[in-house]
């Protein structure tokens, strides 16, 4: 998989830019704010359809215009496609697949694979729940695109089945009884969050299970053998094997068993947007007790087996988006890096400094110089 061209139109600070990947290492280097960071989240659009920064299209286009376009030519294995997102202040955005239109976003989802590592990967360990449901999430959308269509038909059904809860609230705690009507519409709104939430509970478990042993393999390379990462998939609704049936019937129980819960809240609790993701290192819980050096220790070993992960499952290396990371890792942790990426992925990676690696990796590299949304190419005569 090489993403070939970049085309930029009215996108975050770039009023219109085209880059054409002439190596498979490219260095972004320029200071802060200029545009680095934009550049990769292009990329990351093109892969998941999402940006980790925002989940507004509004605030994708360059003020002052109406509408902003990625467009990317991708080369795979056996085929090569013209990706293209075109965003709007207002309205929907559009797909295109060698300008072919998506129906939907599913079509789109897969064309393009790709890892993305910044400094805010740190919430991982130490953020909220829903920061690791989020990763988790996006990662299963590459490995299965028909998960994001699961992922927001459970998302709508959770929005729908919390109107009417809060609807029943009052009435639950005037301690009247609820009419034949709306304990139907509930028990309609409970096999429908059973159904996909099932669904995506499997899902998440079978994904886990496969990426588990690959970040362990890689935490322990990076930290000498020295410690050992366990990473555990904690589901609200709990069950044994991988069942659906076996499933289905746990969430029914847990369902019963917190049913006035939900009345008294007005709100789902029951389900995979309460789940967990657990990292330990050594019998320690990382987010309470992890020293910042686990952490990042952490982060890294989980974006590597990510790539290992993909690149199994689709037959390809996916693309590798560093964020300014080499100046959040010590030496040993960019070693460790820089020496897995090598050539094997296709890497775009931002820097304020060139100096942060070595003069193999420079000259081996495309360098492009990024000034307020500009692109300049530097030559290897430039860069001493």
């Amino acid at each position: 998989m090489y993403l070939k061209k970049l085309y930029l139109r009215a996108f975050r600070n770039y009023l219109e830019e085209e880059v054409e990947f002439s190596a498979q290492k490219t260095i972004l280097v320029g200071n802060n704010a200029q545009g680095k960071s934009n550049l990769l989240e292009a990329v990351e659009l093109l892969a998941t359809l999402k940006s980790h920064r925002t989940s507004r299209d509004q605030e994708l286009v360059l003020d002052g215009a109406a509408s902003g376009q990625i467009k990317a030519l991708l080369e795979r294995q056996y085929s090569v496609a013209e990706l293209e997102i075109d965003l709007r202040r207002s309205g929907r955005r559009n797909l295109r697949i060698n300008q072919n239109q998506c129906r939907r976003q599913l079509d789109f989802l897969g064309c393009l694979n790709a890892v993305e590592f910044s400094c805010l990967d740190l919430d991982l360990v130490r953020g909220a729940p829903d920061c690791r449901r989020q990763w988790l999430d996006t990662l299963l959308t590459q490995l299965e695109p028909l998960y994001a269509h699961i992922l927001a038909q459970y998302q709508h059904i959770v929005k729908q089945r919390n109107a009417l809860l809060k609807s029943l609230r009052q009435q639950w705690e005037t301690g009247l009884a609820l009419g034949e009507e709306l304990s139907a519409s509930l028990e309609l709104w409970d096999q429908q969050l059973v159904e996909m939430g099932t669904r995506m509970a499997r899902r998440r478990a079978r994904g886990l299970a496969r990426l588990a042993p690959l970040a362990q393999e890689w935490h322990g390379r990076i930290s000498g053998g020295n410690e050992t990462l366990t990473v555990t998939y904690q589901p609200n609704v709990i069950w044994e094997g991988d069942d659906p049936d076996v499933v289905h019937e746990a969430f029914l129980a847990r369902l019963a068993q917190r049913r006035s819960a939900e009345l008294h809240l007005g709100a789902t609790v029951v389900g995979p947007h309460r789940d967990e993701v657990g990292f330990v290192i050594d019998e320690t819980p990382a987010r309470t007790y992890g020293s910042q050096g686990q952490q990042r220790t952490l982060v890294l070993a989980l974006k590597l087996a990510e790539l290992s992960l993909i690149e199994t499952v689709i037959g390809e290396p996916p693309l590798l988006l560093l964020d300014d990371v080499l100046a959040e890792l010590d030496l040993d942790r960019q070693g460790q890096l820089l020496m897995a990426i090598e050539d094997r992925f296709q890497t775009l990676i931002t820097t304020t400094h060139l100096n942060r690696f070595d003069d193999r990796w420079r000259r081996s590299a495309q360098i492009l110089q990024v000034n307020g949304g500009q692109l300049d190419e530097r030559w290897p005569s430039e860069i001493d």
